[in-house]
């Protein structure tokens, strides 16, 4: 009888587990593609928009990214709640997504706010939704089960960052060394403060979203601020799912 209690927990574990890692493959593939024409035009248009915004708002920027790369890396500034002890992947991720849901709702209300004053207040929203996007980063990290007081585990969490603001050619050279993540710590700098951590906010600084370069020029930042911030927030969300996924399937392709 305590057999046939237990067989069917088992099939619904292998059955999630299945659907996950079919997932990965199907995200896996396309994530993984050559730079392309819409690569090229969204790039032109980025600069376009870029040469609209006054060069005291981009050295705002590029400080508040430097700021968090090293709070990430070096600081106390994050929380770092303690590892979340589930023995199955469907347990974690159910936790993942209301942590998902919370910081979306919780970036979307922020966006509103600044995105209603053009690029006054546009300015205090690229650090307020940076810090809600790494605290985001933090809670799933724990929810699958990893201190983030290492410093191997927030440097995973810059990279999963870094993979979803960057380019094309610069996000399937993240992938890769995320797929390699075992050897690729094996190699890091004896001493952490050696650590480049400038290439994260050069690539997040040129590369940043269209919709949030927007949102800092009057009228159109009215409109779109908490679009913007929910989607941004969903969109970084997804991605670190499938890279703690990446790990617990120990996946090599």
């Amino acid at each position: 009888m305590q057999t046939n209690e237990i067989m069917p927990q088992f099939l619904s574990i292998a059955l999630y587990d299945d659907i996950a890692s079919a997932e990965l493959n199907a995200w896996l593939t396309k994530t993984r593609k050559r730079p392309g024409f819409v690569d090229r035009l969204t790039k032109s248009t980025q600069e376009g928009i870029n040469s609209l915004i006054p060069e005291k708002v981009h050295q705002v920027i590029t400080y508040a990214i430097e700021k968090m790369v090293k709070g990430v890396l070096f600081g106390t500034k994050y929380i770092t709640p303690s590892p979340f002890l589930a023995s199955t992947l469907e347990e974690k991720e159910n936790k993942v997504k209301k942590i998902i849901k919370l910081y979306q709702n919780t970036a979307s209300a922020e966006g509103a706010i600044t995105g209603a004053g053009g690029i006054l207040l546009g300015l205090a929203d690229f650090p307020a939704f940076l810090t809600i996007k790494m605290k985001m980063l933090f809670e799933i990290a724990a929810a699958y089960g990893y201190d983030v007081k290492k410093f191997e585990e927030r440097l995973y969490l810059l990279y999963i960052f870094k993979l979803t603001f960057s380019s094309q050619g610069k996000r399937n050279q993240t992938l890769a060394l995320l797929e390699n993540w075992d050897e690729y710590i094996t190699k890091l700098p004896a001493d952490v403060s050696d650590f480049d951590w400038r290439d994260f906010q050069l690539e997040y600084r040129d590369y940043l979203d269209l919709v949030k370069l927007a949102q800092l020029i009057p009228i159109i930042g009215a409109g779109v601020g908490a679009i913007a911030n929910y989607k941004l927030a969903n969109k970084l969300g997804q991605n670190a799912i499938q890279c703690y996924r990446l790990r617990h399937f120990d996946w090599q392709i």
